[in-house]
């Protein structure tokens, strides 16, 4: 079995964006979306006219700065390889223990259908019922989809952000 990552979520998160589980480059980099051709930062930064800083923490603070939280659907998995196909005894995570720690989510972005997939797969009750939920083009590598066309998708994300409320 291979483990996810702990969710990046502050308590002010409005915006949460699930991916399925980290890649293999992902996992042995320690960092959400760590395989140097997969598009997730690069996109996230370019939704705010931004370039992506290499420092990895200084993602994580813009995400923080934005109140999008980030974590995967599947805690853990057995898995050859990076590909999605190749899951196998998906364990969902515990979403009740985010929407206690992220009371205010507005809105979930699945990073790719096989996310959206598996959330409704595994996830019953749905924990965010009531939640916007969107599913937007994955920034994997393995979904060939030129960047400025998954770029005019995600600013969606960029659009729910700037319309939520102002934290309580």
């Amino acid at each position: 079995m291979i483990q996810g990552f702990p969710p990046i979520a502050e308590p002010d998160a409005r915006v949460l964006i699930l991916g399925t589980m980290p890649s293999a480059a992902s996992l042995e980099r320690l960092q959400y979306y760590g395989h140097p051709q997969n598009k997730f930062w690069p996109i996230i930064f370019a939704l705010w006219d931004k370039k992506a800083p290499d420092d990895y923490q200084k993602r994580v603070e813009f995400l923080k700065e934005k109140r999008i939280a980030l974590w995967d659907v599947i805690s853990a998995c057995e898995r050859q390889g990076s590909a999605d196909e190749g899951i196998k005894r998906p364990v969902a995570n515990d979403f009740a223990y985010l929407l206690h720690r992220c009371p205010e989510l507005e809105a979930v972005f699945f990073n790719s259908k096989n996310a959206g997939i598996f959330y409704k797969r595994l996830v019953k009750p749905d924990v965010f019922e009531g939640l916007k939920k969107y599913t937007l083009p994955s920034t994997s590598p393995a979904h060939a989809v030129g960047f400025d066309k998954k770029l005019k998708e995600w600013m969606l994300v960029k659009e729910v952000v700037e319309t939520c409320r102002p934290y309580r």
